[in-house]
């Protein structure tokens, strides 16, 4: 048996770890920093599910999942991130609403319905926020490494996820008007503090580089989501 708290401990390891680029084992402080509790509380929960099975784990080490963990895991993200692309495209939520009701309807436990809810969204590859949805054989599609600070002047690209998905940045840079799939020219950087002025459907806007560090995006030509150095690539929109 499985509590709903321990599901939202694994969903949080394995979101936290596809996420690194090279050791993808993940610290006490920052699950207990994505959870919102205090590392000590964290360090209790991660002992049970070690004892469960779940986890490789030294206290305040480094963590990391067992085969049984990450199957758990990736069960509850694959609902989650269905449930979120639900809301958002059948019943109009925004994408900034989608995560706190996902949050509930992810513990749900039945197999057939989650089947059902991928067939009558068509099978949909990712989630409002540009996150891979784990397939029915468990198998994750790649993250996008590239973010908009990456993208030298002159440059164009389009976004295909964000870092944070936070409410307040959510609700921020959709202000902005950018979002999923929009086409961004990067104009200009300032070398001291990495302002930058974008140009995004015709409307010219500047940007802080904490803004750029939580966008991922890819080449807007080829779609790579490493930096491109194909000269053929940097074509105007």
């Amino acid at each position: 048996m499985i509590t709903f708290t321990e599901e939202n401990y694994l969903k949080a390891l394995l979101t936290l770890s596809t996420t690194k680029e090279s050791d993808s084992r993940v610290g006490t402080n920052e699950i207990a920093t994505r959870l919102n509790v205090k590392p000590a509380t964290a360090n209790d929960m991660l002992k049970r599910l070690k004892d469960k099975g779940f986890i490789e784990y030294e206290k305040y080490g480094k963590i990391s999942l067992t085969s049984l963990g990450r199957e758990r895991a990736v069960v509850v993200l694959r609902k989650h991130r269905l449930w979120e692309t639900f809301l958002y495209e059948k019943l109009e939520f925004t994408w900034d609403e989608v995560h706190e009701v996902a949050e509930q309807l992810e513990h749900i436990q039945s197999e057939k319905l989650v089947d059902k809810l991928d067939k009558y969204l068509e099978y949909p590859e990712f989630d409002p926020h540009g996150d891979p949805i784990p397939k029915s054989d468990g198998s994750i599609s790649a993250l996008a490494r590239l973010t908009l600070t990456d993208i030298d002047e002159n440059n164009h690209c389009k976004i295909v996820a964000v870092k944070d998905t936070s409410v307040e940045f959510l609700q921020y840079v959709q202000q902005l008007g950018l979002g999923i799939n929009s086409l961004v020219h990067v104009l200009s950087k300032q070398a001291y503090d990495l302002l930058t002025e974008i140009e995004i459907g015709g409307k010219r806007i500047t940007v802080s580089q904490k803004i750029m560090d939580n966008i991922y995006v890819v080449c807007s030509h080829c779609e790579s989501g490493k930096k491109c150095t194909n000269r053929k690539c940097n074509i105007n929109i």
